[in-house]
């Protein structure tokens, strides 16, 4: 660009569209409806002047998934013509588009329940969550290689001893020959953001819990954890309750606690009873009633007859 061209120029400001692009509408439109679907392209917004005979003109988008964007569509012509014609036609936001969030790394807006099958997830290697299973600092047993007492057998034989920061591939045959086969464990940290998590999930504060007759500390269904988080935490082993399978703090509770009602047994219906020992009365004649027989004359009656 010469300065000539440069001094020529304006700021974006105060400089006049040149009148035959600004007239160039139905160009314009055309050239976005061509890019667009039928019925997308609006109407038309304004026409601003990017530099000597180049116009852009903007037309409303009607598309539902790109509110407050425009179709942005520049027009030109060459120095003393009159033929317009086509620069380039694009979809641009506007002052009040809807826009897609700001990129964040997958390591960060990944969240729990996003993992599906096939996925890998790769621990980093300074993870808060995660510590050293065996990093050689903690007190070595009495009959160690590296106790006190055998150090100095080491130093006698001009054995060298190692930093007490073992590497990555240390500590995996460390842990595999103590029988751990992990590398690394959780730290403090990450147990305690994991316990967060269980408790919010299932913890005494939920509605279920607040309304159970008893906790899960006395159910039969608990199954606990190993480690230090039995203290707090146990396996739901109900089928019948909403965290079947899942880790429960020893304050949660629901209606399927294993004492929280007893079914009582249905009553069992009385053993029928014969009584042999007492005689019934049966009248030798009917009544006089029945008219199964006539009445007796009274001269049978004398001969005791019936």
């Amino acid at each position: 660009m010469s300065a000539a061209t440069t001094r020529s120029r304006t700021p974006r400001a105060t400089r006049i569209p040149d009148r035959l692009c600004a007239e160039a509408v139905a160009l314009a439109r055309a050239a976005a409806e061509e890019l667009a679907a039928p019925g997308i392209v609006g109407e038309h917004v304004e026409v601003v002047a990017d530099g000597d005979r180049v116009v852009t003109h903007f037309f409303a988008c009607q598309d539902a998934g790109y509110r407050g964007w425009r179709w942005a569509v520049t027009v030109t012509r060459a120095s003393r013509a009159k033929n317009v014609t086509l620069d380039e036609a694009v979809l641009l936001p506007g002052s009040d588009a809807l826009l897609a969030p700001e990129w964040v790394p997958w390591s960060e807006r990944l969240r729990p329940g996003d993992m599906g099958p096939g996925d890998l997830l790769p621990t980093e290697a300074d993870d808060l969550r995660l510590e050293p299973g065996f990093s050689g600092e903690d007190t070595p047993p009495p009959n160690s290689a590296v106790s006190e007492e055998m150090a100095e057998h080491l130093d006698v034989e001009d054995a060298e001893i190692t930093s007490r920061t073992p590497s990555r591939g240390a500590i995996v045959s460390v842990a595999e020959e103590l029988g751990m086969r992990r590398a690394r464990v959780l730290s403090r940290y990450g147990l305690h953001i994991a316990a967060d998590r269980w408790d919010e999930a299932f913890g005494a504060k939920t509605p279920m819990a607040q309304a159970a007759p008893a906790s899960c500390e006395s159910c039969a269904f608990l199954v606990p954890l190993a480690g230090s988080l039995r203290q707090a935490f146990g396996v739901c082993a109900n089928e019948f309750s909403p965290a079947d399978g899942r880790v429960v703090s020893l304050s949660y509770g629901c209606g399927g606690h294993s004492e929280a009602a007893v079914m009582p047994k249905p009553p069992r219906p009385a053993a029928p009873v014969f009584d042999s020992m007492a005689a019934d009365e049966f009248p030798l004649r009917p009544a006089k009633d029945s008219g199964s027989v006539s009445e007796p004359d009274g001269a049978s009656e004398d001969l005791g007859h019936s």
